[in-house]
């Protein structure tokens, strides 16, 4: 049976993103590249975590992680990554303003839900065919996912920054019980860590 699965960079002290978003700073105040540093710079010595992080049949991601604005939509903004976004799956934004599904090249579609996390997560089972979706984020749609025990299978990759504030993974959470999986392993860049989420 297909999972849910959610992939995280995260710092030391458990911020997926610094304060204050922008064009210009898509993750946030004094971020940067520093949790996903590894990703860039050691591409093979992570190739089975890369490709499992993309494996997906299809995606769910936040508006935060869309793009930079929160109200009306700019019809010409097409997300961060270009013309040929690295998902090649379909990918389902939630947010509050409707739009039309955004085809892209390389076989991505962002299709925008305004009707919440549980429909987001239908939708994108039904896209997926059988094989897993994965909760892209940001922070606050990981979370929601996680409150909501809807996730089965969290990949932790903490980077060995201290952020000190920001948007942190598991705030609002609840009571949660984590069961490793497999052995932990890494870089001086980053640590890889899996755990099944138990739910009840």
């Amino acid at each position: 049976m297909s999972k849910v699965t959610c992939d995280v960079a995260v710092s030391l002290d458990g911020f997926m993103a610094g304060l204050n978003q922008t064009l210009d700073n898509p993750f946030g105040d004094g971020v940067g590249q520093r949790l996903t540093q590894w990703m860039l710079e050691e591409p093979e010595a992570h190739a089975e975590v890369i490709e499992g992080i993309t494996a997906a049949g299809a995606f769910i991601m936040g508006r935060n992680m869309f793009g930079p604005g929160r109200d009306a939509w700019d019809m010409d903004w097409q997300g961060w990554w270009g013309e040929e976004p690295p998902y090649h799956a379909p990918v389902f934004v939630l947010t509050h303003h409707p739009r039309e599904p955004l085809p892209m090249k390389g076989g991505t579609t962002f299709t925008f839900v305004i009707e919440g996390i549980e429909a987001a997560l239908a939708q994108a089972r039904e896209a997926a065919g059988g094989r897993d979706v994965s909760i892209a984020g940001g922070a606050r749609t990981v979370n929601q996912y996680l409150a909501a025990g809807l996730i089965d299978e969290l990949r932790v990759h903490v980077a060995p920054v201290i952020l000190g504030r920001g948007e942190r993974l598991f705030d609002g959470v609840g009571d949660t019980t984590l069961e490793p999986l497999g052995d932990v392993s890494g870089t001086a860049l980053v640590t890889h860590l899996t755990y099944r989420v138990i739910h009840g």
